[in-house]
């Protein structure tokens, strides 16, 4: 027993080793050329559905050793707990209420939306394009519809995907609600090109995951950035035939162990050609789970409630950064997608745009010095409401009734407070317990809203036919 006591320090003082040895030559590649940047945004995963963030029956082998090799964020928020919010926010650094991609009415584009992602919005995307590098995006975009606010038209030299949710679908609602009245079909598109509609969604996975390794390939010798919007595990919930009813969690588990499966055939092809310490995978999701699909809409894990919800299993998402020297950790200070614009900015040493605020704050101190975020507070919105606010590791609900989407929750005496640190699941109000702490984190929240230029909603504009 004390020799294998002995051998296992040994061996972890070789792991440390070995990991600093690949931080540092992560770094030295950082230097003598660009990195590579790949997004791997999934729609609708919950906190509680990977390996790594403690599911029992979901198999992720690939995304919990990226979490090994990497950092695993547990306390990784979205500015939305829904899609279009919440993927302008990743792609700018702003807060929705900032660009006017937010609604109060209609909580997210559809295909008769007049309006969609701001020709006035800077996107990374074109940050890095400007600066050399080649960039794409595949799969779901979810930013508007129309020629001028399509992929193409917001930095991205490559989309191939679709515009919208994979239920946003004459076919699908047909399955999914017997009382449907919805008229369109879902598009897919190469460049600006719609090449085919209603495409067979168990194929979807794979068909996304063979473009972005062809694009991997082809841009080995160049920078790129590449944006893989996965559509799953969104409902309607599809698997291929190599995946379908082999999880123990169901079609769900289905759909998330075929992510899985991607992710491996994404690193496969990075080492393949030579790239795995000159690329930063950075794996997040746009909200949290769709719990009023049952077993079917996946699991908040130890969070309380899910997507459309302001409690934190709608804002607070599972993130896993990897490569590129990235210090290997369990990282639970402040994060966001917010964080992603500046981050990559930093890193590829491209100053930010200083005609408007961003709201992210960079993440490299953390990546590569293992050091604590500087991210103090979060705001929690819909629509162009303040719902809560986090400072540290307190957070204060300010308006209640808002629960997972599509459900209200009975009106609560407010405001709430909870210790998210200690009490990630919100079980516990403390409000009555720290009236001072109460008082202080109501003029705060007052003090940012008041700090803020609020536009008018893009998303409650009259609907068009197109």
């Amino acid at each position: 027993m004390l020799t294998f006591v002995s051998n296992f320090g040994t061996m972890n003082r070789n792991l440390i080793t070995i990991g600093c040895l690949a931080a540092t030559l992560g770094l030295q590649a950082q230097t003598q050329r660009p990195t590579n940047f790949i997004i791997i945004n999934c729609d609708d995963l919950g906190y509680g559905d990977l390996g790594a963030f403690g599911h029992p029956t979901i198999h992720t082998p690939h995304l919990d050793r990226m979490a090994f090799e990497g950092q695993r964020w547990t306390s990784f928020y979205v500015t939305s707990s829904v899609s279009s919010p919440s993927r302008a926010s990743l792609l700018t650094g702003r807060l929705p209420v900032r660009s006017g991609m937010y609604g109060n009415e209609r909580l997210v584009l559809f295909p008769d939306s007049p309006q969609g992602l701001p020709q006035s919005e800077i996107t990374i995307v074109t940050l890095l394009r400007d600066n050399g590098y080649t960039t794409a995006c595949v799969g779901k975009w979810h930013l508007g519809h129309l020629p001028e606010s399509m992929p193409l038209q917001h930095g991205f030299d490559y989309f191939y995907g679709i515009p919208f949710s994979n239920d946003m679908s004459k076919r699908e609602q047909r399955l999914l609600f017997s009382n449907y009245d919805y008229e369109f079909e879902l598009p897919f598109h190469n460049q600006n090109e719609t090449i085919e509609f209603e495409p067979d969604q168990t194929q979807l996975t794979k068909r996304l995951t063979e473009y972005s390794i062809s694009f991997i390939e082809k841009n080995r010798d160049n920078p790129f950035f590449l944006y893989l919007a996965h559509p799953m595990p969104h409902i309607p919930l599809y698997a291929s035939e190599d995946f379908f009813g082999k999880s123990k969690r169901g079609l769900y588990g289905d759909a998330v162990e075929e992510l899985d499966w991607s992710i491996g055939q994404i690193m496969n092809a990075l080492r393949e050609n030579g790239i795995e310490n000159n690329t930063i995978i950075i794996f997040t999701s746009d909200n949290g789970a769709w719990l009023n699909f049952g077993l079917d809409g996946g699991t908040s894990g130890l969070l309380k409630d899910g997507k459309g919800s302001t409690y934190e299993g709608g804002f607070r998402v599972p993130t896993i950064i990897w490569g590129g020297g990235v210090v290997p950790a369990t990282v639970s200070s402040m994060g966001s997608t917010l964080d992603i614009f500046p981050t990559l900015s930093e890193i590829a040493k491209i100053e930010l745009p200083q005609d408007r605020a961003i709201d992210g704050i960079s993440l490299t101190n953390v990546l590569f010095q293992n050091e604590e975020s500087l991210r103090e507070y979060f705001p929690f919105f819909i629509g162009s409401k303040l719902y809560a606010f986090r400072r540290n590791n307190y957070k204060i609900h300010l308006l209640s009734g808002a629960s997972s989407y599509g459900i209200r929750v009975p009106e609560t005496s407010l405001p709430l407070l909870y210790d998210v640190e200690q009490d990630p699941s919100e079980r516990f109000d403390i409000s009555t317990q720290r009236p001072e702490l109460v008082e202080e984190l109501m003029r705060e929240a007052e003090k940012f809203l008041l700090g803020l230029e609020i536009k008018e909603s893009l998303f409650d504009l009259p609907a068009v036919r197109n």
